[in-house]
């Protein structure tokens, strides 16, 4: 296990009905290959060594010999492997005939894993033939010349790596209360199903429902390998399902009615499932109560690491199928949390800044619905444009364009006079363009917005956002500060998204081309003069980093608590020019400006300390009363220097 990653397996091989030879054949190739693919858990369908519908051959004893005969041939094959594998069998213990799972590795049987809930309706008929592990009472077996105690006790086994898991067989997942609950609560970061689930019309979609849940609940990894092709056809289809789910979220899936062996590798990120179950204090109280046996795995060879995953460079944007819905979502979200503010409050007007970039834009968007919600007059929305010493002529005529074309009411003060005699009364030189030159004229802003809002008997709307707040790129006291901050929980690269969303589906054509506009002008505060065409000459991203990265970097920090090592080698794959919607980053780029936003998220905590309210957007915020509570003198050396160091 590297940066908390585990390589797991669901493998489908080939079977025939009660043809032991075949069946240990095929599932000894799909070992070899799961070896030879770094594997360190492979999991196979319920079992897998007789056939899963072999009906009542069960009850002969020479199937259940070759069975118990097959696994002895298999932990022999296996001697020199350090690949876990887990495969399904009958067994006999205490008088009973069990469905079960034996878990094998380096020629040793490290466990078995008898089936607890056993269908018998429908086209189901198990307890024909087998008994339910909570009939059993501990009994020590030989079983494939080894002895081993068979029990109803949860069974954990821990990898020399450090990860455990836990198995259950098929019906147990569809059970109320299935093993793999207590399993997860007592430790288990993986649950592996041995499954021989038929395929109905609508099922398999039931399934996958079913299993995203349980690995969401479990807050874990979950490892699902069905019986396909070579079962018995008499009255039911058996499908050959191999999936693995993360925290609720499909990692792959196999080929479906495949007629050819499949071995389904991906890799569970089990770092990111325990800092899950960390933070979620529901999960950690219900843990203090469960309990099961663990038995160690033996010691493996050190392997190169191979990480095989894709990783998305965009974590903020959502990926649900249906875009247009996850987007609404985000805006209704917004839109609410005005509404309600609007509504305590008993204002019918707000004001805001309109600088004709990505931020006020939303801001201005989220207000416009706001007022449509509670059937205000736009006209109660008052942007003020605030032309400064750097604002260029593009961005003050998409500000003015999209007020108007909003219906809102629009105002437009001048800052540069009473900045000029500010200067003056501070005894600044206005030629030194320095930190002192760029945030006053962001706290006049400010000033003249709180002011308007007295006199109108409004609030002001904040327009600054996630990724601003993480870098600490605001003035205190300036943009900063509002008295409500509608884009706190929306990182950058969201609120791209979302401006382009609403250009596309809900705006006439002069607005959807000032939006797009918009999004096409570079980020810039506009503080610094334009160069001799006009243009922008300060562009946010050049002296704070991609937003991009900076967005990626936030992300795995705080959701996750991911060490920098960690965050680089994620972003390296992330921005590797493979993905069309992000620019490529080579790893010296990327080393820095990881360290730039490690240093510049502990040194701006103070900034983050006094925020205004916001409505929480996902599942990443800054609020310090809600989310995130740091002090303002924490120190970075520890993640500068790892950064350094990489």
């Amino acid at each position: 296990m590297k940066y908390g990653f585990v390589t797991v397996a669901a493998a489908i091989p080939a079977v025939r009905v009660a043809d032991v030879d075949f069946n240990l054949h095929s599932i000894e190739r799909e070992i070899a290959r799961a070896e030879g693919r770094g594997v360190e858990v492979v999991c196979f369908p319920e079992l897998c060594i007789t056939g899963y519908s072999c009906q009542d051959l069960f009850r002969e004893q020479l199937l259940l010999d070759k069975a118990d005969e097959a696994l002895m041939r298999l932990l022999d094959f296996t001697r020199k492997l350090d690949v876990i594998s887990i495969v399904g069998l009958p067994v006999v213990a205490d008088g009973l005939l069990l469905n079960c799972a034996a878990v094998i590795q380096k020629g040793c049987l490290l466990g078995v894993v008898p089936k607890t809930y056993l269908p018998n309706y429908n086209e189901f008929y198990e307890k024909r033939w087998f008994a339910s592990a909570r009939e059993l009472r501990d009994t020590e077996i030989c079983l494939a010349g080894n002895t081993v105690v068979v029990s109803s006790r949860p069974k954990l086994f821990a990898t020399i790596s450090g990860m455990r898991f836990g198995v259950e067989v098929c019906e147990d997942a569809w059970a109320p209360v299935p093993p793999s609950d207590n399993l997860a609560l007592a430790g288990a970061d993986v649950i592996f199903n041995l499954s021989a689930s038929n395929e109905l019309i609508g099922k398999h979609a039931y399934l996958k429902a079913l299993l995203a849940q349980q690995s969401a609940r479990t807050i874990s990894g979950y490892v699902y390998s069905g019986c396909g092709f070579g079962e018995s056809t008499q009255d039911v289809v058996y499908g050959g399902n191999a999936l693995v789910y993360e925290n609720g979220h499909l990692l792959c899936e196999g080929d479906r009615f495949s007629i050819e062996p499949q071995l389904l590798v991906a890799q569970v990120d089990v770092e990111r499932l325990r800092a899950e179950r960390r933070v979620n204090s529901t999960f950690v109280g219900a843990s203090r109560m469960a309990d099961a046996d663990v038995v160690g795995a033996k010691p493996v060879e050190a392997r190169d690491f191979i990480f095989m995953r894709d990783v998305d460079p965009l974590p903020f944007i959502p990926q649900s199928p249906d875009m247009a819905a996850s987007c609404e979502e985000v805006l209704g979200i917004q839109t609410l949390g005005l509404a309600q503010r609007l509504r305590h409050t008993g204002s019918k007007r707000v004001v805001l800044g309109i600088s004709g970039g990505l931020d006020s834009t939303l801001a201005l968007l989220v207000c416009v619905r706001a007022f449509d919600k509670l059937g205000l007059d736009r006209k109660g929305i008052v942007g003020v444009t605030m032309p400064g010493f750097g604002t260029t002529g593009r961005t003050h005529a998409n500000a003015t364009s999209l007020m108007a074309s909003l219906g809102v009411s629009s105002r437009e003060i001048s800052i540069a006079d009473s900045v000029a005699r500010h200067f003056e009364d501070i005894g600044h030189d206005a030629s030194v363009h320095d930190v002192t030159y760029e945030n006053s004229q962001a706290r006049e802003r400010t000033q003249i917005l709180m002011d308007l809002s007295n006199q109108l008997g409004g609030i002001v709307i904040g327009t600054g956002d996630l990724s601003e707040l993480a870098l600490g790129w605001a003035t205190y006291n300036g943009d900063h500060m509002s008295m409500y901050g509608v884009n706190s929980g929306v990182p950058k690269t969201l609120i791209r998204h979302l401006v382009r969303y609403v250009a596309m589906a809900d705006a006439d054509e002069k607005t959807k081309a000032t939006l797009l506009d918009i999004i096409d002008t570079p980020i810039s505060p506009e503080l610094i003069p334009a160069d001799g065409q006009g243009n922008i000459s300060q562009k946010t991203e050049d002296l704070v980093g991609p937003y991009e990265l900076h967005d990626f970097f936030l992300y795995y920090f705080v959701r996750f608590g991911f060490r920098p090592a960690k965050i680089f080698m994620l972003a390296c794959r992330a921005f590797n020019g493979s993905h069309p919607e992000v620019e490529h980053y080579d790893e010296s780029t990327i080393r820095h400006w990881l360290t730039t936003f490690c240093r510049r998220f502990f040194s701006q905590q103070f900034k983050r300390s006094c925020l205004p309210d916001g409505p929480k957007v996902g599942s990443v915020a800054l609020s310090p009363r809600g989310d995130w509570r740091m002090p303002s003198d924490a120190s970075a050396a520890l993640w500068v220097a790892e950064c350094e160091g990489l």
